[in-house]
């Protein structure tokens, strides 16, 4: 193989995976620079606040099935009425 048609071929290699590099989809990290990036899916404010619905709503559930469980032992324990217990700094969301 000629070394002309090898390192001409190296080049246009090279610039292609260059130009692929440059318009990449950037995942769910920081968004590259210029003109080429855009804003990760997960940093979106419709996605965001999604987010921080599922969690408000999975904490709630988490709550209710607390209150139900600690209910439950007090019945069985022979009718005392639990105190309501409150979400610990580590469960509410930020």
């Amino acid at each position: 193989m000629s070394d002309r048609v090898f390192f001409g071929g190296l080049a246009l290699a090279a610039a292609a995976l260059i130009a692929l590099a440059m318009v990449w989809p950037q995942g769910l990290g920081s968004r590259s620079p210029g003109p080429f990036g855009s804003v990760p899916v997960q940093q979106r404010p419709e996605v965001q606040a999604a987010m921080r619905r599922e969690a408000e709503a999975d904490n709630a559930r988490r709550q209710k099935a607390r209150e139900a469980v600690a209910a439950a032992r007090a019945a069985a324990e022979g009718g005392k009425t639990p105190a309501p217990s409150t979400p610990s700094p580590a469960e509410t969301p930020q």
